[in-house]
């Protein structure tokens, strides 16, 4: 009995140390987990960034080798501080920094502690990496620019913060992430997936090779390179047009949505981005809160239409039957529309125009009273304004459009919940809020706003979501550019189309005329004002121009709006006529038009607090 028992007990607790082996052998892999934790070191293998290219096959972006030093906190020994901060020149203060920053992060895992050297550093510094243990060198590559211009839309990369580490667990301290624009956008594409290498280490932590063979080693997937829709010739061209100037350009292909420029002005040339200066440069940028030159405007600021939003009103009205063609209004210099209250105008005293000719002669007068008849063709202001906010929500203001960068603003237009809000509810009608009809009031739209709508009516009555990538390799583009159509039916366009015509031949932008092309375009001015120690202050007026050539089979909607400006033909309307020219002819004859916006400033106008004389013209 008693040697059953033994035999009993002993086969139960063989069964239990068999059972506890097993599991710690086979069924739970953690314990194996972490004794290859202590014996295998991961280094991390980068994909070559993707290139960018423009819409024509110029490479815009490439890369250049560089090499970082990194440390595996937990294996360093004591070293000559002094030699590797003359070897590397970095400063003992950043060095001390940049140890302690890695050992917070983990004492295990590699962390970057000199970035960027050069090759002539990383040349001296391999000699002697044998001085440094713990230490070694890590080759990557950074942005290498082959132009001068399109920062705002290209962006620029950095490495990666907390924010960026908490937000996607893909990321590793020191690595590289896209800012801004493209990169942004599309670093899924151009970052690739990176890889894994696998180094084998004794029980002194000193590297023998490569772990079993490199077979557990993880070949990194290629980035894609893109195409963007940028021409950058084009963009080259408006960034030396907007020198010493405040503004945006856009400049749309109509048939395609395909944006072919995106200028902001003032701007920066994308390579002072890169390298270890990268940090002192975007804080001069950043530090800049006159000029801002890392604000686009032309996807950013929010600034009144002006008269180039007499023409949406105009297509309101013929849609709402309003006013037919041949409507026609009295104008005396302007006119009373509240008591008391005149608007101005430019147009003869006794002039009647008909739509025609209210839309080259930008009549204050024509358009006030087709923006009342719109709102007082329904039984209260309310329905009826909030009708006209829906027709122009049709034509994307008021929202973000959808395009494929990641910054915007959506611009402002009131409907009737707003001027209840400001008016008591109630307290308001159409002449109340009638600055609406010459694009001033509480409308705001984009430059980019601008130019789409200059599209949809060029295109009669559509247009396709604005975007910047043309093609990804091995891919398509998103299918969300699709195409868009306006609340407005396709037979009334044909006269404000003739109506921009005639403003470009005989009306407020015969400077913008080019011969053998016809134009179509609008000019504006855009009141300004500004608080100064709490008071309203008027500054000087912006310039705005918007345009579509040829006027059959349009290749190109352009907005070009210039703060300071004075008026639209004074920069913006010359400005998108030579963007036009060049584009469309490949060169420009007009030389000393040229030479005039090249050369032309509006620097002193940017340094006044309050301009001194106020442009009362319409446009």
């Amino acid at each position: 009995m008693r040697i059953f028992l033994l035999r009993v007990i002993t086969i139960l607790m063989a069964s239990v140390f068999l059972y506890r082996l097993l599991d710690l052998q086979v069924v739970n892999t953690s314990y194996q987990a972490l004794s290859e934790n202590n014996a295998v070191l991961e280094i991390a293998e980068y994909p070559e960034r993707g290139f960018i290219y423009d819409r024509n096959g110029k490479l815009l972006v490439a890369n250049q080798p560089a090499y970082d030093v990194m440390i595996i906190p937990e294996n360093v020994s004591p070293f000559d501080t002094l030699s590797f901060c003359e070897l590397t020149d970095v400063s003992k203060k950043r060095l001390i920094y940049n140890l302690k920053k890695a050992r917070r992060y983990s004492k295990r895992l590699p962390s970057v502690v000199v970035n960027q050297i050069s090759k002539e550093t990383y040349a001296k510094l391999q000699e002697q990496m044998w001085k440094f243990e713990g230490f070694f060198i890590q080759k990557k590559s950074l942005r290498e620019y082959q132009i001068k211009n399109g920062a705002n839309v290209l962006g620029y990369v950095s490495e990666v913060n907390n924010n960026d580490l908490k937000k996607d667990d893909y990321y590793r301290l020191g690595e590289i992430i896209g800012r801004q624009g493209v990169e942004k956008s599309y670093e899924n594409h151009l970052r690739g997936t990176k890889g894994k290498r696998f180094l084998q280490k004794d029980r002194f932590n000193r590297i023998l090779g490569p772990y079993k063979e490199g077979n557990y080693d993880i070949i990194p997937t290629p980035a894609k390179n893109i195409k963007l829709t940028l021409d950058s010739d084009l963009q080259a061209y408006g960034e030396k047009l907007m020198q010493n100037k405040r503004g945006g350009i856009v400049a749309i292909e109509p048939a395609t949505g395909e944006v072919l420029a995106l200028v902001n002005a003032p701007s920066y040339d994308p390579s002072i981005l890169v390298g270890r200066k990268r940090t002192n440069n975007y804080r001069k940028l950043a530090n800049d809160t006159l000029a801002k030159p890392l604000f686009d405007r032309g996807l950013l600021a929010q600034y009144p239409p002006g008269s180039p939003f007499k023409t949406l009103n105009a297509l309101i009205a013929l849609q709402e039957e309003a006013i037919t063609p041949k409507t026609k209004h009295r104008c005396n210099r302007g006119h009373y529309y509240a008591r008391g209250a005149f608007m101005e105008c430019h147009c003869r005293r006794g002039t009647r125009n008909d739509l025609l000719s209210a839309i080259y002669k930008s009549c204050n007068t024509y358009f006030s009273h087709t923006y009342k008849a719109i709102i007082e063709k329904y039984p209260t202001p309310e329905e009826g304004v909030d009708q006209w906010k829906e027709h122009l929500k049709s034509f994307g203001l008021g929202n973000y459009l959808g395009y494929d960068l990641s910054i915007g603003r959506p611009g402002h237009v009131p409907g009737a919940a707003y001027y209840n809000r400001a008016y008591n509810n109630g307290g308001w009608k159409a002449p109340t809020i009638i600055s609406n009809a010459i694009g001033q009031g509480e409308i705001l739209t984009t430059p980019i706003q601008l130019a789409n709508f200059t599209a949809a009516i060029a295109n009669r009555g559509f247009y396709y979501t604005p975007h910047f990538v043309k093609e990804i390799e091995g891919d398509s583009i998103q299918q969300k550019f699709t195409k868009k159509f306006t609340s407005i039916d396709p037979q009334h366009f044909d006269v404000v189309i003739d109506g921009m015509h005639k403003v470009v031949e005989r009306g407020t932008a015969r400077i913008a005329r080019i011969r053998g092309i016809e134009v179509c375009g609008k000019t504006g001015t855009a009141e300004n004002f500004t608080r100064i120690d709490g008071e309203r202050k008027q500054l000087t007026d912006h310039s705005i121009f918007v345009a579509f050539a040829p006027k059959e089979n349009p290749q190109i909607a352009i907005a070009v709006f210039i703060e300071n400006g004075y008026w639209g033909a004074r920069w913006a309307a010359p400005i998108a006529s030579l963007m036009i020219e060049d584009y469309l002819n490949g060169e420009v004859k007009r030389v000393r038009l040229e030479k005039r916006m090249v050369e032309g400033s509006l620097e002193s106008e940017y340094l006044k607090p309050i301009s001194g004389e106020l442009f009362k013209i319409n446009e």
